[in-house]
């Protein structure tokens, strides 16, 4: 588990304009602010990096593969809860059921969350009880709580639910444990955690300062003045993607300036943005010197230096001019530079809406799949029309993108749960026989037949099988798979199967490997909780 840290951060916030040539003004006996002052000097934003989060829970919905053993505390909890949830319940024979399991739940709260931001959820069986395995389980619902930084008792911070993904994508034989899972994006976050900035010397003078200067340059209720040692920041919606570069900028804004000292700092700035190796550094003092850089930094522009052209030109976006579009576009189509991906995620975060789809809808027909992947994730955000986008089962989203020419599936492993489809429509050959790992799924089409049989195995009567007929379009075979088999609207949704995300996403595995889809696999990354 990583560890839990605390992690101070030195802001600087901009200040109104002073007249006068930068002497050194008294504004409390105990603070002075010279030409060189910023908030780094003089106070610390207090931010959390990740925030642990833990709870006890119930998964439902085993078959036969559960226990109903329970340490007396859990269970006495696990009653509570639920019967707060569902006052009628036969508590009893729900937990001593063989079809639930007792599980622990933990996860990791993101760095600056806001209200409902979703994140992945780790479930396990707990140690010494009879759980063979989690698999096809439903997390019912849990109630998490952080352990809380300077005291007091644990406040309930986090909700979780949603079924059971057990990772089944392998590049070979390997043993599994399916006495622990993930529920991918099962968190949810209860609170908006916003960041503090703590004067080290507490000075009413200096937090209403801060306060009107982050209001003026940011918006109305960036800050709050809270006391002479407290000022509450809230991240503005222009940096609610760049919530670290926010923080950066405020660390490195001077609090004395006037309009000849800002000029000497801009010429200084630029001087070492163009030889610094730490280029960020100098173009995020820049930014937060504000809109008088953009002339000076779009001189840059010009520059043989690719690396200095895309520190410049992303600085100016950020700042409200778009005449660097055209240069960071190069560097995104330029296929032997190293900074494509920072040039594309500049364009999709700062560039206007317009912009940022047309540069990324081009990018899906690129050679390189890391590229057309990162379009692809970009158009997404930007809930482009370009994805075609179908809810399936309830469960995960078939995202099909057609404007590409290289077929390729990408199953995401970490997040929202999602099979994306490049190249669609895409087609199974037939003469084909796939086969789950456990024997339930079978996908089968002799050659010259017309549709594709997909047989599950009934998961409580496994001797009664049940089949159900398909195209040989993909995404339709996802859809029969994976769709439940209890559709309420059958005029808009065919039922299927119900086979988990899990379950499809590795018999698709399967289907490209063997050659039954003329298709490049990829699995994203697991998540990262111990």
């Amino acid at each position: 588990m990583r560890n839990y840290r605390k992690k101070m951060v030195c802001f600087s916030v901009g200040c109104l304009f002073i007249i006068g040539c930068g002497e050194p003004v008294q504004v409390e006996e105990t603070t002075r602010i010279g030409v060189d002052t910023t908030i780094r000097s003089l106070a610390e934003v207090f931010s959390f990096e990740s925030i642990p989060v833990n709870g006890y829970a119930l998964v439902g919905g085993l078959r036969g593969t559960g226990s109903p053993q329970c340490p007396p505390s859990i269970r006495s909890y696990l009653e509570r809860y639920i019967l707060g949830k569902l006052p009628d319940t036969d508590i009893e024979k729900l937990i001593s059921s063989n079809n639930t399991a007792v599980v622990s739940v933990n996860g990791f709260i993101p760095p600056l969350a806001s209200k409902n931001t979703r994140f992945d959820v780790k479930v396990a069986a707990l140690a010494g009880t009879q759980t063979i395995s989690l698999d096809g389980g439903q997390l019912w619902g849990a109630d998490l709580t952080e352990a809380r930084m300077f005291g007091g008792t644990p406040k309930v911070s986090v909700t979780a639910e949603g079924p059971v993904f057990i990772n089944k994508i392998t590049n070979g034989i390997v043993e599994r444990d399916k006495r622990a899972g993930y529920v991918l994006a099962g968190g949810r976050v209860l609170d908006d955690y916003e960041l503090s900035l703590v004067l080290r010397r507490p000075d009413y003078k200096i937090s209403s300062i801060i306060r009107n200067l982050l209001n003026e340059r940011f918006g109305k209720d960036t800050a709050t003045a809270v006391s002479q040692s407290l000022v509450s920041l809230k991240v503005p919606s222009k940096y609610r993607n760049q919530k670290e570069r926010f923080i950066s900028i405020v660390r490195e804004t001077y609090l004395l300036h006037s309009a000849e000292i800002k000029k000497q700092r801009i010429r200084e700035s630029i001087g070492k943005l163009a030889v610094s190796e730490d280029k960020y550094k100098y173009e995020i003092t820049l930014e937060a010197i504000g809109n008088e850089c953009v002339d000076k930094l779009a001189a840059l522009l010009n520059s043989n230096d690719e690396q200095l052209r895309l520190h410049a030109g992303r600085c100016m976006l950020n700042l409200g001019s778009d005449a660097a579009v055209d240069t960071l576009r190069q560097i995104v189509m330029d296929k032997a530079s190293p900074y494509r991906l920072e040039a594309l995620e500049a364009i999709t975060k700062s560039a206007s809406y317009n912009d940022a789809t047309a540069t990324s809808r081009r990018l899906l027909r690129d050679e390189d799949f890391d590229i057309r992947l990162a379009a692809y994730e970009n158009l997404r955000e930007l809930d482009d029309i370009s994805i075609a986008k179908s809810f399936i089962g309830h469960n995960f989203y078939l995202e099909q993108i057609t404007q590409t020419v290289h077929k390729a599936i990408f199953v995401s492993r970490s997040g929202v749960p999602r099979i994306a489809l490049f190249g669609a429509p895409m087609r199974c050959r037939d003469n084909v026989f796939i086969q789950s790992d456990n024997g339930e799924i079978t996908i089968n089409a002799h050659r010259g037949e017309k549709e594709v049989s997909i047989i599950r195995k009934h998961p409580r009567r496994p001797s009664i099988p049940i089949r159900l007929k398909s195209s040989f379009e993909v995404g339709d075979i996802i859809r029969t798979m994976c769709e439940s088999a209890d559709v309420e609207d059958r005029s808009q949704t065919r039922p299927g199967l119900g086979v988990s995300y899990d379950d499809a996403i590795s018999i698709l595995q399967q289907m490209c490997d063997k050659g039954a889809i003329e298709a490049q696999f990829r699995a994203g990354e697991m998540p990262e909780i111990d």
